[in-house]
Parts: C-alpha cells; structure tokens; sequence
C-alpha cells in the first residue's frame, strides 16, 4: 500500500504523534513577511522555524477556468506556531480559503511547499491526505453539517470511531458549553447550538489544528460572540494551533496574529499585544 512506502512517512506514529511544545501566547513569528505591523519581538522568537506547526513557502494555487487561469495564491510565505490564535482576514476573494484548504490538505498549491512540522504535504498523496486530515485536522466550516438524525453527543462522538486518542464526547461538549444539550438532536437547537456542536466534534479527535471557516458567517451578532468564545476556550484549554479566516475585521482584535491578505498575497501581519475577549468585540 502507497502509506507504507511514502518518502513523507505519515504512517510514521512516533514522528506524527510527538507533543506539541504549546508556546506562550503572542509569539508568532513575522518572518518573510511582505509587511508587518507589530511590536518589537524578544529576539529568542525571530528564529522559531523549527518549531513551526506549518512552514509554507512560496505556495502559488492557480485555478485553469476555460481559457482563463485565475490565481488564487501568488507566492504566500507563512509560518504558524502551536498555541496560536491566528486570524487570517481578507475580502471575498483575496486567497484565503485557499490557503486554508491546502493547510487543511483538502487542496494542494500549484506550486511551492507546505510543511506540517517535518512532513512535506505537497508530496502526500490522496490517501496520505486522508490520514493527515483525520488524525491531525479539525475543519469548522460556516454551516454546520450535522447529522440530523443523531443527537449532539452522538455527533460528537463519530470521531472516536476514526480517531487514536479522542477526547471523551462529554468533554468535548462541556468544552464548548453544551454538555447539557447532549441529547438535543439539531432541529432542536439554535444555530449557534449547532456551530458550537461543530467545534466539539472537530475537537473530538484532539487535533493539532483546528482550521476555521467563516464560523460566524452564518449567525447573527450576538450569537457569533458565543461561538468565537468557545473557539477561544477551545485555543486556550487544549493549546490547539487555531486558524479563523473571516472578512470581518472586528474578530481580528482576539487573534494573538492577523494576517491579511489581498489578491492571493500575504498583505501584512500585524501581531496584538492585548487581544480582546469575544464578549467585547463590537461589528
């Protein structure tokens, strides 16, 4: 079988499994950045690549359309840490769903190279894909896809068939504040019940990353304020590597870094010295 002989070795357990060294907050790096806006960093954190979660360099995504080639992504360079709450802010667009589906292996660049620690994506097959996006990736996406007929423990807890050391599904729930909702199936809960059921089945697996979709897209105001709590609870309780891509400003001032993008480029990075609590955001 194609896993076995893999020159990446994502059936290698002892590699793909070590620990994560959970950083301190607010240490993401701002190297090969077209622009950055931050403060002065300690100068023990300007050379962290090896301790990067992901390393992408050069990553150009170009999509043929007919005769036409659009292109998505031009020669993006990022690194990303664990422990980081990182929003990725951008217009309709601008390139970064796409940076997030090839971080989350659901695509991959036309060119360029994406690392998960030291595995090289851009060489994974379709099968090593799957194995990467099952033991190591949370997806919220802005709908919810619940399964209608089960209940929300029941949701939850499809993970622990496919994952090696899922969290128990009570826990993942209590994560995310709906332990009590446990035996509500979806029809019966509210939108944001729903979105936040999501994020508990995403981190059902214990991931080392958790990708987030325009997770409040869909909610009203005061409800996305909820659910971006319990992402941020999640982030802060487990030490899961988060990324939000979202168009809305506002969710940026939570993030330990901001990364914007226009027109398929990494625009600026701008890291926050005081990150504010979801209960404060206003948009």
């Amino acid at each position: 079988m194609g896993i076995v002989a893999n020159p990446i070795g994502f059936d290698d357990e002892k590699a793909l499994r070590t620990p994560n060294r959970v950083l301190q907050r607010n240490t993401g790096s701002t190297r090969n950045s077209p622009k950055v806006q931050s403060d002065v960093m300690d100068s023990s954190l300007l050379d962290m690549e090896s301790d990067a979660v992901f390393r992408v360099r050069g990553v150009t995504k170009i999509y043929p359309m007919g005769e036409v080639s659009v292109h998505a992504l031009r020669g993006v360079d990022l690194d990303l840490y664990a422990g980081e709450f990182v929003v990725i802010l951008g217009a309709s667009g601008s390139g970064k769903s796409t940076l997030l589906n090839i971080l989350g292996g659901l695509d991959v660049p036309t060119a360029g190279s994406v690392y998960f620690r030291d595995h090289d994506l851009t060489r994974a097959d379709e099968d090593e894909r799957t194995y990467y996006r099952r033991d190591h990736v949370g997806f919220v996406f802005q709908f919810y896809n619940l399964i209608a007929g089960l209940t929300a423990y029941e949701n939850v807890a499809l993970v622990a068939d496919i994952a090696k050391a899922p969290l128990p599904p009570i826990e993942a729930l209590r994560l995310v504040g709906l332990e009590e909702r446990k035996d509500h199936y979806p029809s019966q809960l509210s939108g944001g019940e729903q979105q936040r059921i999501a994020i508990a089945r995403a981190i059902g697996k214990r991931p080392d990353v958790l990708l987030c979709d325009e997770p409040t897209g869909a909610l009203d105001v005061k409800t996305g304020v909820i659910v971006l709590d319990a992402i941020a609870n999640v982030n802060r309780q487990l030490g899961t590597l988060t990324v939000v891509i979202t168009h809305n400003a506002s969710i940026a001032q939570m993030a330990d870094r901001v990364i914007s993008m226009k027109d398929g480029r990494i625009s600026a990075i701008e890291r926050n010295s005081n990150q504010i609590p979801a209960s404060q955001l206003v948009w």
